[in-house]
């Protein structure tokens, strides 16, 4: 994957990919002590790059900022939503992912986050499908880590702290290294949490089951395909879910900004219905992916365009 661009935005004002740089002794590198987006543009016909769901993102980042314990912010919801729109025009990008980080970067090193100093750099690249273009129809492999997602009062599970990934970290690499595509957490009481980097979604005689907010992060893409999936007449529930209920599920699928809606076709090497994206996966798919792209006019609220 490549993740050149022309420019990065660093507090305020584009630089040169080259030279959007920071020191060895950067406090965020050595604590985590930042805390980030993943936000997708998409290209258009006719209207431009759209990034999905674009204010949703940048309000998050600010939020995940107030959990960490920033006080005095001077940055914004619409700082974040201006810089995203500046990298993605001066990079004449249509698809891409865009990467807010605000980070601490000096001081704070008694941990103390109020003798720190904050910056905020925004870059973007081209990205395809996270997961791989052949993932949307054949679905992807996964199985439950060994590693368990964070007590809520452990490490805070609404805001994408970048110090929470370590456990992302542990559990894919696993799971990759398993011969499997990715890993499913269980919560601290053994109940289904999610996956790495993807919220979940379990279809069983028609009704969509997703895990309460409570031990997750609250996904855009995951409200996104709540309302999806109630204009299809469908019914979702979110309730507890535990490892068994999966194998027996009809259908079980992943969501998120990168891997967008991704059928699970194995989990544990248990085949899930036919082993392939199910139906009803499929029809939410597509309406995401007209969604995405401004061609529903139902869902164009989602879309920022950038003309």
């Amino acid at each position: 994957m490549g993740m050149e661009s022309k420019y990065i935005w660093m507090d305020g004002k584009l630089v040169e990919f080259e030279k959007a740089t920071v020191h060895v002794l950067t406090p965020a590198l050595h604590y985590g002590a930042a805390v980030f987006e993943g936000i997708r543009s998409y290209k258009t016909d006719g209207k431009g790059a759209a990034i999905f769901r674009l204010v949703d993102h940048a309000e998050r980042l600010i939020d995940s900022a107030k959990i960490f314990g920033f006080r005095d912010l001077k940055t914004t919801a619409n700082d974040v939503v201006e810089g995203c729109v500046e990298v993605v025009k001066a990079n004449g990008f249509g698809d891409s992912y865009i990467r807010p980080l605000l980070f601490l970067s000096g001081g704070a090193w008694d941990l103390n986050v109020d003798h720190g100093t904050a910056s905020l750099a925004i870059a973007a690249w081209n990205w395809d499908n996270y997961l791989g273009e052949e993932s949307l129809a054949k679905g992807i492999r996964a199985n439950i880590s060994t590693f368990t997602r964070h007590h809520v009062n452990v490490n805070m599970t609404k805001a994408k702290i970048s110090g929470n990934y370590a456990n992302s970290f542990l559990a894919k690499t696993e799971s990759v290294r398993l011969g499997f595509d990715e890993a499913i957490l269980l919560d601290p009481q053994g109940y289904v949490a999610e996956c790495t980097g993807e919220n979940l979604f379990v279809i069983r005689n028609g009704t969509l089951c997703t895990p309460a907010t409570a031990p997750v992060l609250e996904g855009i893409t995951r409200s996104s395909i709540f309302e999806i999936a109630t204009d299809l007449g469908l019914e979702v529930k979110e309730q507890p879910i535990s490892r068994d209920q999966l194998y027996i599920a009809d259908e079980v699928f992943v969501c998120g900004t990168a891997a967008e809606c991704i059928g699970l076709s194995e989990i544990d090497f248990r085949k899930i219905g036919d082993g392939r994206t199910g139906p009803i996966t499929r029809s939410i798919q597509k309406i995401f992916h007209n969604a995405i792209r401004a061609k529903d006019p139902r869902y164009e609220k989602w879309c920022y365009f950038v003309v």
